[in-house]
């Protein structure tokens, strides 16, 4: 028996190199035909246990790239059952969907089988998008009792910058896919009425990605095989050409799926490159209700990091926002995380701009009084700059910046320099402190992902503090025992943010997303640690809850919409009343109404062999 993968009714909507071969004859090619036998002979699941049991062999190897072909594979057989499984042990499996191993998948996405799941927006659409969208629609959404697709959520990226590792282009699919897995398992979103869309606007040679590894020129490549076409923005800053102008490919797509499924289908930018990812957002923040995940929700966890760690230093506090003005801090890197914290720190906390400092290739960013000279790379970078060019100490190097900041939280998301905060830095943050009375225990954040290109690791940074820092990290680091105690480090992760986040904003219809509510589901997340997650020294809730941290999030974001007049719908007065509503919009698998697959024989769950009961 061979696995069915059906993509029937669809040609626009498919990878271009895909589409060309056809989907039977790609997965037919050497390699992937031997991957995709094994992965269907070894996926025999019928209950959540035997899918743990299935999946906890392959992770056994020591590896989790085995075990996220393994899971794909399980959602393409009987995504209820895959839903159940992640609802059943979240903890242990979301790093094995998402981060951290979804980096290496996408890396590698075009060595493993091709499955239907993903819609690819190709530039040789352009003109044609609402037709390509469509396409995927009728083949894979349910419709209303007028046949229109339902769709709730659409998680799109180009790969241009996926998390630390560069430009992937189509590969990078495995980025909305797994996004979308996690809207379901800490939102509540309906994955039936979810697309992750794949922009292809080309791919950078070896050259443009971290590991300088063969993907464009790969004989597996899923899209154009063509370059980037890009120009020189008014900025100075490089950018995708495609994406600007009256034009612009993006404005279409996005207008495109808007007619198609309705203003209230939320519409979320993902791993975009920094150059584009902040004036895209700009132009089209107020027209579609849509934000950009890497600024707006990354700014977001961090300051519910923060605001975890100021509960740490302070268990009695209650009243947790006041204190971030009164805290310095120090963001290493200009990239789109660092720059929305930054940003979010200081329009919506009120922090001071002399408690803020931003570095990024050249050094702290500074500007001259009338901001027409400095270190600044584009606007992004000049509005948190410091004004005027630092003087007395070197502004290029870390251990010195620190020196002269005294910052209390220093927050790492440079992307490409694993190890930057060494021994000297992280003692140095201890000695800012010291100085100051040693109350306030320090506040690092390793955020780069994946691990292998985070700025410290966990023990590291207990280790080189003994045990006096406060740590967290985009990627999970396993529990260190630090002086006869365990410390459980906060995984600083945006999906504590923005699946409650997009689930309030789609459930009360909001009309945009303004910044403000980012700073209520940062309250939202911090306001959910409980005592074991103190005691655990982790400024984040335990990822064990991340079903009710989100919860708390969308009730917190759909009360500050109504609040704000930007909800069109609204779901209650109270939060007991909203948080009802919320909880009764939720989609759960075993009531969601999707077909069972039976077995035609016992041999196991082969999808040539299944029917639908």
């Amino acid at each position: 028996m061979t696995l069915n993968i059906d993509v029937s009714g669809r040609d626009l909507s498919l990878p271009k190199s895909v589409a060309k071969l056809g989907a039977a004859a790609w997965n037919d090619q050497e390699g992937l035909s031997q991957v995709r036998h094994i992965l269907d002979k070894s996926c025999n699941a019928r209950t959540v246990q035997e899918a743990l049991q299935e999946v906890r062999g392959f992770a056994s190897l020591g590896h989790n790239l085995w075990a996220y072909a393994y899971l794909r594979m399980l959602h393409h057989k009987d995504s209820n059952l895959f839903y159940r499984t992640l609802l059943a042990e979240p903890a242990y499996l979301m790093p094995i969907v998402y981060t951290p191993t979804v980096g290496e998948a996408c890396q590698k996405f075009g060595t493993l089988p091709f499955l239907p799941r993903g819609c690819y927006v190709s530039l040789s659409d352009r003109g044609n998008v609402k037709a390509v969208l469509k396409e995927y629609a009728e083949a894979h959404l349910p419709k209303d009792s007028t046949g229109k697709p339902q769709c709730q959520c659409i998680v799109f990226s180009d790969g241009g910058r996926i998390l630390g590792l560069g430009d992937l282009g189509t590969w990078g699919m495995g980025i909305p896919i797994g996004k979308l897995d996690l809207y379901t398992v800490c939102g509540g979103f309906d994955p039936h009425r979810t697309i992750p869309v794949m922009i292809d606007a080309g791919c950078s040679d070896a050259s443009g990605n971290s590991a300088k590894l063969t993907i464009r020129d790969h004989d597996l490549y899923t899209g154009l095989k063509q370059n980037r076409v890009k120009h020189t923005s008014k900025q100075g800053t490089e950018v995708n050409t495609a994406y600007y102008g009256p034009d612009s490919f993006i404005g279409e797509f996005m207008t495109a799926a808007s007619e198609l499924f309705g203003r209230s289908c939320l519409l979320q930018f993902e791993d975009f490159n920094s150059n584009d990812a902040f004036p895209l957002l700009e132009e089209y923040r107020s027209k579609f209700l849509t934000y950009n995940d890497d600024i707006q929700g990354t700014a977001s966890v961090a300051v519910a990091a923060v605001l975890g760690g100021i509960k740490l230093n302070k268990p009695l506090c209650t009243d947790l926002l006041p204190e971030l003005k009164g805290l310095r801090f120090l963001f290493h890197g200009a990239g789109s995380a660092n720059l929305g914290s930054a940003s979010l720190m200081l329009k919506e906390a009120g922090v001071p701009e002399s408690s803020v400092l931003v570095t990024n290739s050249k050094g702290v960013i500074w500007k001259s009084a009338d901001g027409k000279k400095g270190t600044f790379k584009n606007d992004e970078q000049k509005a948190v700059a410091r004004v005027g060019e630092p003087k007395g100490y070197d502004a290029t190097n870390l251990v010195s910046i620190i020196k002269n900041h005294k910052p209390d939280v220093l927050v790492g998301a440079v992307g490409r320099a694993p190890g930057c905060f060494t021994k000297e830095v992280v003692q140095e943050m201890v000695q800012v402190q010291a100085a100051k009375g040693g109350k306030f225990r320090p506040i690092i954040f390793a955020l780069s992902n994946p691990m292998t290109q985070a700025e410290l690791t966990a023990e590291d940074c207990y280790t080189f503090s003994d045990g006096k820092a406060i740590f967290g990290s985009g990627t999970r680091f396993a529990p260190v025992t630090v002086q006869g105690k365990t410390r459980t480090p906060g995984q600083v992760n945006n999906f504590f943010v923005f699946p409650g986040m997009s689930f309030g904003a789609m459930c009360c219809e909001a009309s945009h997303i303004p910044d403000g509510l980012f700073m209520e589901a940062a309250e939202a997340v911090a306001n959910s640690l409980d005592k074991e997650d103190v005691e655990a020294d982790s400024v984040l809730p335990s990822t064990g809850r991340i079903r009710e941290v989100g919860h708390n999030v969308a009730v917190r974001v759909v009360l500050a919409a109504q609040k704000a007049g930007i909800a069109q719908k609204k779901l209650g007065d109270t939060a007991e009343a909203v948080s009802s509503e919320i909880a009764a919009k939720k989609w759960e698998p075993e009531a969601a109404g999707v077909p069972k697959i039976v077995m035609e024989e016992e041999s196991g769950p082969s999808c040539s062999a299944c029917r639908v009961a």
